[in-house]
């Protein structure tokens, strides 16, 4: 007799049960049940002793997603265990026992909580959560049971027909729940892939962002063909009418493709890469923080986020500063009295620029890139001046080194008596009286 005519007829159910209950192999199957979970136990603990990775929470490092699933999978190891011997045990007692009811129950209850116990662990997020749990549970329970197959084919009979396409009742639910799972599944699989890729310590930047990328797109391929294939559409029918919807759609969308085709270039020729320092020919300028499928994302020093289309960084051109050479020269100018001790003063500068943390200086930095003094021009109230430097980064933000520098010069000619000249005029005043 099988479980869908036992649970079909409660009067039949309840009368299978006394008999059940008073029987020897009533107790026999729970002595069963009772070492099988005993057995399960023991060899759980045991591979637990023999496999750390089961026992501690993986750190953070390169692996860690994948140990994580390792790590996860000892949680279940246990009640795995179990199903599996339930499972023979419900074999064998089709041919030993007149009814092994209470075996098939035990394994159906097995299944279902350890179905519980995947979801808390891989499913994040209280609505997911429930949302698996509530749906499925009772999937698993009624297949288990036999009665799934009897609903689908009730859900088959209510159908909605427009023109030569015929709905399903069925086919609604089925794209409802795994197209629900498929779109989690791809959003778990690509976090968990970004997370690995780019853990690779020993790649560099460019190289993790091209997989990362190509990860994200073959993801959504595979994803969007199952769904496909959940949906019941015939793929070489799409591929004909997907033909002709191409053509339509190139005028339409060839600026999303032309940013698509950009964004792949731009990885593949590492022209830019995450950490760059870039100025576009309209002026604008930022960090490049992230590269995306259809824009870059530049952060500037005040705080802005700006989406710049893959397309600006082919056809036009700009600027690159930190691309193969994070050091930079940068020069502060400032002005002297026509009275200053010019050789004595650009001892002085050079050895206060020096001091700066930021500022490259030293007998191990070539002499070229050390902080230089030079005059710039001579003006109408003083010696124009400016010091020369280099340093690691941009000139900016963080990085805001040209104003401590005047300041500096500033302190150090106050303290050692240079003056700061400020325009002036001579005014000469003409003896009228005498001239007559």
């Amino acid at each position: 007799m099988t479980l869908e005519q036992i649970f079909s007829n409660p009067r039949q159910l309840i009368q299978l049960t006394q008999e059940v209950v008073s029987s020897s192999e009533f107790y026999l199957q729970i002595l069963i049940i009772g070492f099988v979970y005993s057995l399960a136990y023991l060899i759980a603990k045991r591979l637990e002793k023999s496999i750390p990775a089961f026992k501690k929470r993986p750190k953070e490092g390169r692996f860690q997603p994948l140990w994580e699933l390792v790590y996860k999978f000892g949680k279940i190891l246990f009640p795995l265990l179990a199903i599996i011997f339930l499972k023979i045990s419900v074999e064998i007692s089709q041919l030993a026992f007149t009814h092994n009811f209470l075996l098939v129950t035990a394994n159906i209850i097995a299944v279902l909580l350890i179905l519980n116990t995947l979801i808390n662990l891989f499913v994040v997020g209280d609505f997911a959560n429930k949302a698996f749990k509530w749906v499925s549970i009772p999937l698993m329970a009624l297949h288990m049971i036999g009665i799934l197959d009897d609903i689908t084919l009730y859900l088959e009979t209510i159908a909605l027909d427009i023109g030569n396409i015929k709905i399903t009742a069925n086919a609604l639910t089925r794209v409802l729940i795994f197209g629900s799972f498929l779109f989690w599944l791809g959003r778990v699989s690509n976090n968990t892939g970004q997370r690995i890729i780019r853990s690779r310590e020993n790649w560099d930047i460019t190289t993790r962002e091209i997989f990362s990328k190509l990860f994200q797109v073959g993801l959504v391929v595979i994803i969007s063909l199952l769904l496909l294939q959940v949906m019941g559409i015939n793929l070489t029918t799409l591929a004909v009418f997907g033909g002709a919807l191409g053509v339509g759609l190139g005028f339409g969308l060839q600026a999303i493709a032309s940013n698509f085709i950009s964004g792949i270039i731009i990885l593949l020729d590492r022209s830019i890469s995450v950490g760059d320092y870039v100025e576009l020919e309209d002026g604008r300028k930022g960090i490049i923080r992230e590269l995306n499928m259809r824009s870059t994302t530049l952060e500037t020093f005040d705080g802005k986020d700006i989406m710049v289309p893959n397309e600006k960084f082919i056809v036009t051109s700009f600027t690159n500063w930190t691309h193969k050479n994070k050091k930079q020269r940068y020069s502060v100018e400032f002005s002297v009295a026509y009275k200053t001790d010019l050789h004595k003063l650009v001892a002085l500068i050079k050895e206060v620029v020096a001091t700066h943390p930021q500022v490259l200086s030293g007998d191990d930095i070539p002499f070229e890139e050390r902080p230089d003094v030079e005059i710039q021009s001579f003006g109408d109230s003083g010696i124009n001046m400016f010091v020369e430097f280099w340093m690691e980064g941009i000139d900016d933000g963080r990085n805001r080194v040209g104003g401590d520098l005047l300041l500096m010069i500033y302190d150090a000619m106050n303290e050692n008596g240079f003056e700061i000249p400020f325009p002036q005029r001579v005014v000469h005043m003409l003896d009228h009286d005498a001239k007559s």
